[in-house]
């Protein structure tokens, strides 16, 4: 897996990330999606680099212009719920994506911090051949990302493959590392090292979800 970690390099990233940090800024909630949103039009432009490019002519009012353009046929699918506003950050400047929609969610055994992942919704495109976005903003244990992948594995295998997240463990890259081809990108805003034992990222920033839309039952 080749890993793109963008908050390495210093940049306007580093103020959105800290305010879906903040334990007072994230309390609104309205900026807290416009923040992870943000990140995803900074990911989505840092990602565009790798894609496949050939030459075009644009034509203007006065002549023409030569232009590289991508040609990638790209399907972006975001984990619900966490993953909207990161999904309408890089719909921001993929427009012309197919989209797709996977739910996935931690069902706990009783009394306990272990638990499995549950796949239970997906609509999607053909994706088959074509490129592949998978939004996820938070990468905890690896375990969603491995279990959604597997899932969408059963309708096509996609030509190429790009994990898109907002915070991230080691612990869980090094997970997931395991699980997707090596020729696999992961693009990642921030990295921290650790998971408590409930498998949250520490420092993290909470539920990504709850923040977003509101607590859930």
């Amino acid at each position: 897996m080749i890993v793109h970690h963008i908050s390495e390099e210093n940049s306007i990233l580093n103020k959105f990330i800290s305010e879906i940090r903040d334990k007072n800024i994230q309390k609104d909630s309205l900026r807290f999606r416009r923040n992870i949103e943000r990140i995803g039009e900074i990911l989505g432009y840092e990602l565009s680099k790798k894609l496949s490019y050939t030459s075009f002519y644009v034509e203007t009012p006065l002549g023409k212009k030569k232009q590289q353009l991508s040609y990638n046929n790209i399907v972006l699918c975001s984990i619900l719920r966490a993953g909207l506003p990161l999904h309408q950050g890089l719909l921001n400047y993929f427009d012309d994506a197919e989209n797709a929609f996977i739910s996935a969610y931690r069902k706990h055994t009783k009394n306990s911090n272990d638990f499995e992942i549950v796949v239970e919704y997906f609509a999607s495109p053909k994706i088959e051949g074509k490129t592949l976005f998978i939004a996820d903003p938070m990468l905890a244990t690896g375990q969603s990302l491995v279990a959604v992948y597997d899932a969408i594995k059963k309708n096509g295998i996609p030509k190429e493959l790009h994990i898109v997240s907002v915070i991230g463990s080691k612990e869980g890259i090094a997970f997931i590392e395991k699980h997707f081809p090596k020729n696999t990108h992961l693009w990642i805003a921030t990295i921290d090292d650790n998971l408590n034992d409930k498998g949250y990222i520490v420092p993290g920033l909470g539920d990504a979800g709850d923040l977003a839309f509101g607590e859930k039952l």
